[in-house]
């Protein structure tokens, strides 16, 4: 019996106004934010990667052409990304739900040292469970990414737009399974120069190794 059909969706459509550079394009060594992302998601177990993108997209076709030839990664790009991070949100679920996906692996393109490992247990936990929404946690933390269930799509795309996909998680908190896991990267968010050049400092290599923790 084959294995629920799990998608994977960057969201990498914002202004990038307090880093003041496109933060997908930002180097983690040696790699784009956001080929890292969509590789350590690949690495984890995800059939396939949605990148929602705006005025930045064909830079970022790109690069992941660049660095991930080969790979199957379909960068969409979403039209109203000034009305925030859920429209994105709901690009990328428009077209995960036009296939066969049981669910979608969600990550905003600024948080992309999360590692494999963490990708491949979220999702087992979510094969496992059937739970609504699979997250990684650490000490009473959420990271990311963030699993959502199928039947989960149209609840997120009806949420309000001011508070995002939050209240929607809140809403079905008993059917909710959160992944403990050792993994700092899952919890990291370069929103700023100054997170990106506190990390640059503090970091050789990003957690883990270049292989993400395969």
């Amino acid at each position: 019996m084959s294995l629920p059909v799990v998608a994977g969706i960057i969201l990498a459509a914002g202004a990038s106004s307090r880093m003041g550079n496109t933060k997908a394009l930002l180097s983690a060594h040696s790699r784009t934010f956001v080929s890292r992302s969509a590789r350590t998601m690949i690495s984890g177990g995800v059939d396939t990667v949605i990148v929602v993108a705006s005025v930045a997209a064909d830079r970022i076709r790109a690069a992941l052409a660049t660095e991930l030839p080969g790979h199957p990664i379909a960068v969409v790009e979403n039209p109203n990304w000034t009305s925030g991070q859920l429209s994105s949100l709901i690009v990328g679920l428009d077209v995960v739900a036009a296939g066969l996906a049981a669910g979608a692996l969600v990550c905003p393109v600024d948080m992309p040292l999360f590692s494999a490992g963490t990708v491949a247990r979220v999702i087992e936990a979510f094969r496992t469970t059937g739970a609504l929404v699979v997250r990684p946690a650490s000490g009473g933390r959420h990271g990311h990414p963030v699993l959502f269930s199928r039947a989960l799509f149209d609840e997120l795309r009806g949420a309000d737009p001011e508070t995002g996909a939050r209240p929607v998680v809140r809403a079905h908190v008993a059917q909710t399974v959160d992944v403990e896991v050792d993994d700092p990267g899952a919890f990291i968010d370069i929103d700023t120069p100054e997170d990106y050049a506190r990390w640059i400092a503090r970091e050789s290599g990003p957690p883990g190794t270049d292989d993400d923790r395969r």
